[in-house]
């Protein structure tokens, strides 16, 4: 008999806050003012997740200043665990400058309290309840957050758990490349689900890799499934022994802003992934949540029914 999937979801690494430009198509040389969200790859993940109403877990670090309070409080208010959150004294919540655009926005990193996640956080009993165990190449790109989310990973992995990345490398938080590969390899030891774009694969790997070369690094490294995203062209899904797949976007009249448009996709794709629903449902939902973020500023609006919303969406 199939075991059902858990659908307890882990999400590991950056809580911080985001301060996008309200000024749209202008690079932050150019943005006068800027509002205030809560932020971070997973922490996205986290939120929407437990909005579809998973039971969602975020292990993070924040500084125990006014930043951290909020972090804490909006994923309390949204329905997200917050027990394995730290609260570290004397080093700032991280925070990040954000330009809103309609394509890979423009940003300015101040990295502090969030590269402070230790083992202590992210104890077996969790792990053992956990569906998914979900980071970013962001959270792995500083220790000990990467020593402990390695580690953990391995257990996780020991413990049937189905691991999940998404590769959003930049430079600007990781910029030895070779290191950054040596790591995502480990990574992809425990064969997780992957998510990663055109402009990641060119920061990652220096060069406008051909798909078949790309498809390939992940298989031979015992990654099964990989989505490649496109932006406004799709996404390409490539399992293991099969031929990739493409998918075309889904049409938005009009893109307020991309910032969180793969957090969104990928919340998409593992919603669905712990419904047990098949990898073309999984990209369905997957590019529905995209096209309903890219009309948002931010993040999906917290004053609406997602699930709703999405049906409306064809």
């Amino acid at each position: 008999m199939k075991q059902k999937r858990k659908k307890n979801i882990v999400c590991v690494g950056e809580s911080l806050i985001d301060f996008i430009g309200l000024q749209s198509g202008v690079k932050i040389s150019e943005t006068k003012d800027y509002h205030r969200y809560l932020g971070g790859s997973p922490t996205n993940v986290a939120i929407n997740l437990a909005r579809l109403g998973l039971n969602v877990k975020m292990i993070s670090t924040v500084g125990d200043d006014g930043f951290g309070s909020y972090a804490i409080n909006r994923l309390e208010e949204l329905g997200v665990e917050t027990s394995s959150i730290r609260r570290i004294k004397k080093i700032p919540t991280s925070i990040i400058f954000v330009s809103r655009s309609s394509g890979t926005p423009e940003f300015i990193p101040f990295r502090e309290a969030d590269v402070h996640i230790t083992e202590s956080q992210i104890r077996t009993e969790i792990l053992e309840e956990a569906g998914v165990f979900h980071t970013t190449c962001f959270a792995l790109s500083k220790n000990p957050a990467r020593e402990t989310i390695l580690i953990k990973a391995k257990e996780a992995y020991s413990l049937g758990c189905k691991l999940s990345i998404d590769i959003n490398f930049s430079d600007k938080i990781w910029n030895d490349k070779e290191e950054a590969i040596s790591v995502l390899k480990e990574y992809c030891t425990y064969n997780p689900l992957v998510k990663v774009s055109e402009d990641d694969v060119q920061r990652l790997f220096g060069k406008e890799m051909p798909r078949e070369e790309l498809f390939h690094f992940f298989h031979e490294n015992n990654v099964d499934t990989v989505c490649l995203t496109l932006g406004k062209d799709g996404v390409v899904l490539s399992q293991k022994g099969q031929e990739p797949k493409k998918y075309k976007a889904i049409k938005v009249d009009t893109v307020v802003d991309a910032t969180g448009a793969g957090d969104a996709f990928w919340s998409g794709f593992l919603y669905a992934y712990t419904e047990e629903k098949s990898m073309d449902e999984c990209i369905q939902m997957a590019l529905k949540l995209a096209a309903l973020k890219l009309q948002n500023v931010g993040r999906l609006p917290y004053n609406i029914d997602i699930l709703l919303e999405l049906s409306k969406i064809s």
